[in-house]
């Protein structure tokens, strides 16, 4: 039986893919034989394609500028780089089964694929009943016990309890409202449920869009989105993958069950490898999809080339931004073996609570005032422009209030005077402004700094690394090493010359690879070469946002007594 491309789509269970079909009814777009913009658009009758995956290549959104109750109006396209950070809004449309969401919602290992429900209703359990409103985490969908289930999580009095439910099992089931946010492509990749479309929130903004933008002025309502798919295809006679929009008039047939889908290419992402074991490792692999770019190792990447993947695994990286004044920031993703060296430059602390945060024990803080404060107690110091202090501690101290002693925080210091130091103390809610002082004049290495010193921490690099053809870090003014994170990578190297090996990121490179069958000259790789990647604004606001959910925050600041 024949369907429309973009009904297929819809009737799709990604879990049986990969699928062939058989073009019913053909197209061809004149002006170009195979692709147009980027995507295939010569489809003849008869032809046989292999569908791997497909994803959203763009979003058509209504725009409602009050909130998601109000009568949605205009319509526009955006890209999925279109800037901005989204809420989702829950939908109030139930699921009616656990197959159901399985089925439309994405469920996977990424902190992305963690959907949360609630059932309107008890689901009894062997152990224990889920009640309704309870939320429940929906982890993996896999075979137990010869059926298919979903392993979920729910969190009673801080902790978790584990369990699985059958996709047979059938209810009344609704999403959770989420308070995180996330960039567009994040929704379009797994916050929009197969065949329903998303309400969100547009939270802020991260940058401004390049050409005039298709939202009103200071938007600040909902948006409807409705996804525009795009289909990932192998065909029978090329090496590389074709990108097929799924609002193409053309008819498809599924003959899977007929057809022999082994004489297809298998394309790989670089998830996909990274998931394989490690006795697997070295494999020769040809580019069948790769980023584009004349530097090393993106032209090592270009389509048809040949690589040895030697291994996988997690590596230490620093997370630094530019010291600039202008919104501009450049943000860099450093590896340990970088090879330059770096001199201190100094800290600004805007509160007296930064500075006690900031020192430590194996150096006194020095710092300048560059803002005065007055004190409302006279038991407590007040500053001028200029002052100059060596920080000591945190302590308590009483202060005169109503008439009435009280004690509050305060932070011991002391002043530099001409030759002599006085003790002072400073309220530690007062906010001010404070300068770092640099005596230490020392060059340093990177592991040294995240080895003797806590981040952030200001830099500058006093030494370029010789062997980084061009380091985009020593023409940084200044740069802050926010926080050190773990990322996961492949070890390559090119098959034809491999004198020397790259570490590429898994999970911020688009590449598509199908393995050989050739063997590896030597399972030794060759010297690795260091290389600082520069990381986009949207890239460096999801790596804060996700390490530091791991990290618990500092206490807020004691509030100023009323």
């Amino acid at each position: 039986m024949a369907f429309s491309l973009e009904k297929f789509i819809h009737s799709l269970d990604l879990r049986t893919l990969p699928r062939v079909l058989q073009i019913q009814s053909g197209i061809y777009c004149q002006g170009s034989v195979y692709e147009m913009f980027g995507n295939e658009c010569s489809l003849s009758t008869g032809e046989v394609i292999k569908v791997i995956g497909f994803k959203i290549n763009k979003l058509i959104a209504s725009i409602c500028e009050n909130n998601e109750s109000s009568q949605f109006s205009a319509k526009v396209e955006l890209p999925l780089n279109f800037p901005g950070l989204y809420k989702v809004v829950a939908d109030k449309t139930p699921y009616v089964s656990i197959e159901e969401i399985a089925r439309k919602v994405s469920i996977g290992p990424t902190r992305f694929g963690h959907p949360c429900f609630y059932s309107a209703e008890d689901i009894k359990l062997a152990n224990f009943t889920i009640k309704p409103g309870e939320q429940i985490t929906f982890n993996s969908v896999e075979e137990v016990n010869g059926t298919m289930a979903v392993n979920c999580v729910v969190v009673r009095n801080n902790q978790s309890h584990s369990f699985t439910l059958p996709l047979s099992q059938e209810g009344e089931f609704y999403e959770c409202e989420d308070d995180q946010i996330y960039t567009l492509k994040e929704i379009a990749e797994w916050k929009i449920p197969k065949c329903r479309n998303r309400i969100v929130k547009l939270s802020n903004t991260l940058h401004m869009w390049d050409s005039s933008s298709p939202l009103p002025d200071n938007f600040g309502g909902c948006l409807i989105l409705m996804p525009v798919y795009e289909v990932q295809a192998v065909m029978k006679f090329r090496k590389d993958v074709v990108h097929i929009l799924s609002d193409l008039d053309v008819e498809v047939k599924d003959i899977t069950d007929c057809y022999d889908i082994g004489s297809f290419l298998q394309p790989l992402s670089l998830e996909d490898i990274f998931e394989r074991t490690s006795k697997e490792f070295p494999m020769v692999a040809e580019i069948m999809e790769g980023p584009s770019g004349s530097q090393k190792p993106y032209n090592l990447l270009s389509i048809g080339k040949e690589i040895v993947i030697y291994k996988k695994y997690q590596a230490a990286r620093v997370l630094a931004s530019e010291m600039r004044s202008d919104s501009f920031k450049r943000h860099f993703l450093i590896p340990m073996s970088y090879k330059g060296k770096f001199k201190r430059r100094p800290r600004e602390f805007p509160t007296a609570y930064d500075l006690e945060i900031a020192r430590s024990e194996k150096e006194q803080l020095h710092v300048v005032a560059t803002k005065a404060f007055v004190s409302p107690h006279k038991e407590l110091f007040s500053v001028s422009v200029g002052d100059q202090f060596l920080v000591q501690q945190c302590q308590t101290s009483e202060v005169l209030y109503e008439g009435r002693k009280k004690l509050i925080d305060v932070l011991a210091c002391e002043q530099i005077l001409n030759g002599s130091y006085k003790k002072v103390l400073l309220p530690m809610y007062m906010e001010g402004g404070f300068v770092e002082v640099i005596h230490d004049k020392k060059q340093y290495h990177l592991s040294e700094i995240c080895k003797e010193f806590h981040l952030p921490f200001n830099v500058k690099v006093s030494v370029r690394d010789l062997s980084i053809e061009e380091d985009v870090l020593a023409a940084a003014p200044g740069l802050q090493f926010e926080e050190e994170i773990t990322d996961s990578y492949l070890l390559i190297s090119s098959a034809s010359s491999p004198v020397e090996s790259w570490e590429i990121p898994v999970y911020r490179l688009n590449m598509l690879v199908h393995l050989l069958s050739k063997g590896v000259q030597t399972v030794v790789p060759p010297v690795t070469r260091t290389m600082v990647e520069e990381v986009s604004k949207e890239e460096y606001y999801m790596l804060r946002r996700y390490e530091n959910l791991t990290l618990h925050p500092p206490p807020r600041p004691p509030k100023k007594p009323t």
